[in-house]
Parts: structure tokens; sequence; C-alpha cells
């Protein structure tokens, strides 16, 4: 008997830690579903480590003016983002002020790419407290 496992990469990048933190859940929740679950900074993924994995969850803090962060996130996600169509996709940050404009806009940026989204993204203001480790937990297991 063959069993299919499924392979999750949980790409992110992180300045203070927080961002981080959550994409540990994020793994954490595809490894308890059955999933191979992979970390991958943003430095680290590319478009052709993308074809390698049936999901990716993206993190990526507030940065700015509300804006993903431009010198390594940013130009990963642009490069990978024709590899993600079709694969499941979700999002999750951290953020220290505004009201999540940041995930609207970059939600919005999936859509144009031709990104399905597979599950709700999680964002949450500072560290991840334990409500929103649970719900990047469940982002994880949903993208399992």
């Amino acid at each position: 008997m063959v069993i299919f496992m499924s392979k999750v990469a949980v790409v992110y990048w992180s300045a203070t830690g927080n961002t981080q933190a959550m994409a540990q859940s994020v793994a954490d929740g595809a490894a308890a579903a059955g999933a191979q679950a992979d970390i991958f900074t943003a430095a680290e993924f590319s478009s052709e480590t993308a074809g390698e994995y049936d999901s990716v969850a993206l993190g990526c803090p507030a940065m700015g003016a509300e804006e993903l962060e431009d010198s390594e996130f940013q130009p990963m996600f642009e490069q990978c983002a024709p590899a993600l169509a079709g694969k499941k996709v979700a999002l999750f940050g951290s953020y220290g002020w505004g009201d999540g404009e940041w995930m609207r806009n970059w939600e919005e940026s999936c859509t144009d790419y031709g990104i399905n989204l597979a599950a709700q993204s999680v964002i949450c203001c500072g560290a991840p407290d334990d409500s929103a480790a649970e719900e990047c937990e469940m982002l994880g297991r949903a993208l399992a």
C-alpha cells in the first residue's frame, strides 16, 4: 500500500521573530495533520523549490505603510507567484499598527496572479498569543 504524504512549504520573513513563531505553528499544524512540513526563509525559497511542494504557506509582517517587506520577501513572492498558481496557498503575518491593510492588499495581489487561497489568512498584532498560534496551526492543517 502506498501512502501519499503531502508536502507543505512554510516560507516566511521576520525581523522581530513574531512571524517566525507563526511559521513554526503553521508547520506544526501541517505535520500534525500528516504532511511533511518544511520551513524556509524568503531568501531560501524560489520558484524551483515551490514546484516540489503541494501547498505553500507564506508569512510576512506588515512593514512601513502596511506593505510587504521589500528587500527579500516581495521579490521572492513576485518571482514565485506564477509557480504558486494551482497550488494550495495560505497567508499569515504579524503587524504592529494599522488594521491589516497589508494583508488585504496581499490577498488581492494573489488573486491578480491567479493564486487561489486555500484558507483564511491569519494576522496578529505583535507576538502571536495562544489564539493566533492555534489559528496558525489550523492554517497548517488546512494545507496538509
